[in-house]
């Protein structure tokens, strides 16, 4: 349901930008297209993590799998006779990646995992805080990393 809601969201927000006619039933379409298929991509995206290689593990979770949704949702749409203006399908696309990023993130820490993995969705929501500032740290934390191993290796080469 939340999935739902933030696409939704997504797409209405960008509807409204655009003025286009049909917004409510694009956004019904889209209600019932996640809520539906939610799940079945976040099992898909769960068991990519396993997979030998972790780089493609992280790219199918992030890449793989939302263009696979986005693909069948676009289907959805025109089969619902209620297509999406480019716009707003370039909006939801960046949307999908950004969640995927951050869905891989607390993924990869531990939350909203199913099975033995799994912890409640209660304990989920109380680790979310921090795992949502984490991640929106991330890039701050990886600049100063990369900094720090750059400005390393150049007071080595000058020894």
């Amino acid at each position: 349901m939340l999935s739902a809601a933030a696409r939704s969201a997504v797409y209405l927000a960008a509807l409204l930008r655009t003025g286009a006619k049909g917004g409510f039933f694009i956004v019904l379409v889209e209600v019932f297209y996640v809520t539906v298929t939610a799940g079945l991509y976040a099992g898909l995206q769960q068991r990519a993590l396993e997979f030998r290689s972790r780089a493609l593990g992280n790219l199918t979770v992030v890449l793989g799998v939302p263009m696979l949704a986005q693909f069948f949702d676009w289907m959805a749409h025109r089969l619902a006779g209620a297509p999406v203006p480019p716009k707003a399908t370039l909006a939801v696309c960046v949307f999908a990646t950004i969640s995927a990023l951050f869905h891989l993130y607390v993924m990869r820490n531990g939350a909203f995992l199913t099975g033995c993995k799994g912890r409640t969705l209660g304990d989920d929501f109380r680790r979310m805080p921090r795992l949502i500032a984490a991640f929106a740290l991330a890039p701050v934390t990886l600049l100063i990393a990369l900094s720090t191993r750059s400005a390393s290796a150049e007071s080595e080469a000058a020894l």
